[in-house]
Parts: C-alpha cells; structure tokens; sequence
C-alpha cells in the first residue's frame, strides 16, 4: 500500500505514504508541512508521552547551525550530510555557503521524499548535490558524494539525529568507522544523538511509538554515543546535551536540559 502515492497525486508511487518516516515525523515537529497523515499520527502520539520531544528536535537543529558555523569559520568547506532529513532553513548549505565561502555540499538520505526535496532544493546551486542511498552502505555514499566532493581534502562529516535510528545489530559505531577512514586529515566529525539517560521511561514511551508506527528509535547512553566517535578527540565543550554545545550568546536557553540529545564535534 502507498496512501496516496499514486498517479496524479504529485507523489512518487513508491513511497510509502501510510507508514511513518522518521524525516518526515522530525519535519512535523519542526513546523514543516512535508509530512503525512501516518507521519502526524506517530508525532503527535510522541508529544503526549514527551512532549520534551518539541525541545530536543529543536534543540538539535540547532546545534547542526552552530556546528556547521563552526566548521565553516575553521576553514571546512566540504560538507556531507549524511541522513539529512527534510530541508529545513537554515539548511547546511546556507550555512556553510555563507559570505560568499565556496563550500560545496552533499545531503544524503534513503527517504524519497527527501531526495525530490533536496534535489529540487540544490538544482540551482552549482554547489551542492543529493544522494538518494542508505547510509549503512558506505561505499556507495561515497561514490555518490565523490562527484562533487574531493575526499582527498578535508570534509566536515555530520551524522546529525540519524544514528539513533540505526540498530545495534548493524553497529552504527563501526558504520561511522568506515567513513572517516576515507577523509583527509584535518576532517571534522559531527555526531548528535538522543539519549535516554534523563528519562528512561519517556524516552522508552517515544522508543515504542515509532516501533509501534514502523520506524525505529534507538536512545542511547552518552559512553555508547561517545564511542561513535571512535576515539578522535572532541573540541571543546567535548559531547554535552546538544543545547549546551557552544550556545549562541554563551549561555544556554531555558529549557537547554529538555532537549534530550547529546552533541559533539571531534577533528581527525
């Protein structure tokens, strides 16, 4: 079944409308209007058993902006975004594009959604490109990402709210391995990632819902977190709760410690 992805409907008919797709959730909570009922269904049954959920996406989309803004002003102008989600602005190449700075761009996500918006999004910026791929699949990422990016000069390498969606059996520390042993020193790592170390029980409550609406949410302890990042060494403030990396002004907002997610940047 596809609900409404069908001829005439301006849908592709492969997508899987009736079935919740974690970009698409994350879009909804962002404000976005790229989503569907399915999708409106699994978030707003997330936001009665933790309505912190509103804090903590938001608080990791903003942690990519000052992550991305870090990068940028350290020299990084490569970008792969990998599981990138629905395009929501200020998008990472508005970011790291900024003043004029040459950065080329690549966003990577499996969802088709995602890769009509982004491509449509990217068409007229010479900069930066799309790959329709599964990030467990390295090789193939990429090769995709390799027709804009040089990987023999530095990237900035995000993996921003996606990894929890990655199951231990497919070992998401090993799947982040396998990516930085094909950057170029002086390459940077961004990771976020949900934690259930503050609530387990809301956490487990959201864990079920997406379980339950055909996506999967995996929370992990900040120490499993940490070890995505393989033992390259974190800058300052090291992995901290995602509104607590680097905050804008120099202190967090209010509910800096609702948004349960932690985030780090790591230089290889």
């Amino acid at each position: 079944m596809t609900g409404s992805g069908r001829p005439g409907s301006g849908i592709p008919a492969d997508i899987r409308t009736d079935v919740a797709h974690p970009a698409r959730v994350y879009d909804y909570w962002l404000g976005g209007k790229d989503n569907f009922d399915a999708d409106r269904a699994a978030a707003q049954q997330v936001l009665r058993v933790m309505p912190e959920i509103l804090d903590t996406v938001r608080g990791n989309r903003r942690f990519m902006v000052r992550a991305v803004g870090f990068l940028r002003d350290t020299g990084i102008r490569q970008f792969l975004d990998i599981g990138s989600g629905l395009p929501s602005s200020p998008n990472v190449h508005e970011i790291a594009q900024a003043g004029n700075t040459g950065a080329r761009v690549v966003y990577v996500d499996h969802d088709p959604v995602v890769f009509s918006h982004a491509r449509a999004m990217t068409a007229k910026n010479d900069g930066t490109d799309v790959v329709w791929a599964d990030l467990r699949d390295p090789d193939e990422v990429l090769s995709g990402a390799g027709k804009l990016l040089d990987l023999s000069w530095p990237v900035g390498l995000l993996f921003v709210g996606c990894l929890h969606h990655i199951p231990d059996s497919d070992d998401p520390a090993g799947i982040v391995a396998r990516y930085l042993a094909a950057l170029a020193p002086g390459s940077y790592l961004v990771i976020s990632h949900a934690t259930d170390e503050f609530s387990p029980e809301k956490m487990q409550a959201n864990a079920e819902v997406a379980d339950n609406s055909g996506t999967m949410l995996i929370p992990r302890s900040r120490d499993a977190i940490l070890r995505m990042f393989n033992g390259r060494d974190l800058v300052d403030p090291g992995l901290v709760l995602v509104s607590r990396w680097r905050p804008t002004g120099g202190e967090p907002e209010p509910n800096a410690d609702r948004a349960w997610a932690y985030g780090g940047v790591a230089a290889l």
